[in-house]
């Protein structure tokens, strides 16, 4: 792959991951997609190459919360001496229950993926990247603030912002490379996730925001040099809000919004 350069995209089947795929097919940028099953990558390939025939798509069908599978991963990459300039970490799992009711398979599954499998492929990804990297990493607005019910998800995403921040503070003398976290609200990619907002009445509405938004704005984010953002107007005057009042009443009531709610994503 010499002279080419790729953008990294985990979780690049899913709604987000694959419109990032087509906004940066559309720029004529190369890609490297990795998802769990190889058809959804074959079918993103094969559409994302109508849309751009010049660009080179490469693809790697992989479960992040397999080490072995990560590491036979990284190893295709270093015997086709694959170069990147950018990584999207959008991989995810929102699995929404009571704390109790997770099986011990559901629990490391869910944590492996948000946490584990995106800073594994960082720290891959800067380790062969000596001429620089851009590095942008979906959490959420949900990881500002603990959530009842959603316990997991929020700190694993909390746990995002605050290893990039970290990681952000140890790059920051190398101007070659850039550490940006978006943190969006809903964002409605699956029916379930639609239903969801729906469920929330007018909070949902106001919070969710098209994927087509969210990466537009992610990437001018990372273009910018930004730390962290949070995508719309009334998702950063939530975030404001909840600064500034105290955490019992913040879980009190966000507590009352998810209690009713269940889903085994995955």
């Amino acid at each position: 792959m010499e002279n080419l350069n790729f953008t990294f995209i985990s979780g690049a089947t899913g709604g987000l991951g694959s419109q990032f795929a087509i906004s940066l097919a559309t720029q004529g940028k190369n890609l490297f997609l990795t998802a769990r099953s190889d058809e959804k990558l074959n079918i993103l390939s094969d559409k994302l190459k109508e849309i751009s025939p010049n660009i080179t798509v490469l693809k790697f069908a992989c479960d992040l919360t397999n080490s072995e599978n990560r590491q036979e991963m990284f190893d295709y990459i270093k015997e086709n001496d694959v170069k990147f300039d950018a990584l999207i970490n959008v991989a995810g799992a929102d699995i929404q229950k009571t704390f109790l009711q997770y099986t011990e398979e559901k629990l490391t599954f869910q944590t492996r993926v948000l946490f584990e499998g995106t800073i594994s492929i960082t720290r891959y990804l800067l380790s062969i990247s000596p001429n620089g990297l851009k590095i942008l990493t979906i959490s959420s607005i949900c990881g500002t603030l603990p959530i009842p019910y959603f316990a997991i998800y929020s700190a694993q995403k909390s746990a995002l912002v605050t290893f990039f921040d970290a990681l952000r503070y140890e790059l920051k003398k190398d101007k070659r490379f850039t550490v940006t976290t978006i943190l969006p609200g809903s964002i409605p990619t699956r029916p379930d996730i639609i239903e969801d907002i729906k469920k929330q009445g007018l909070t949902g509405k106001l919070s969710q925001k098209s994927p087509e938004y969210i990466v537009k704005k992610s990437l001018k984010a990372l273009d910018n040099r930004k730390k962290n953002y949070i995508p719309g107007f009334y998702n950063k005057v939530v975030n404001f809000f909840q600064k500034i009042t105290p955490k019992f009443i913040k879980i009190k009531i966000i507590a009352s919004k998810f209690s009713n709610k269940e889903k085994d994503a995955f």
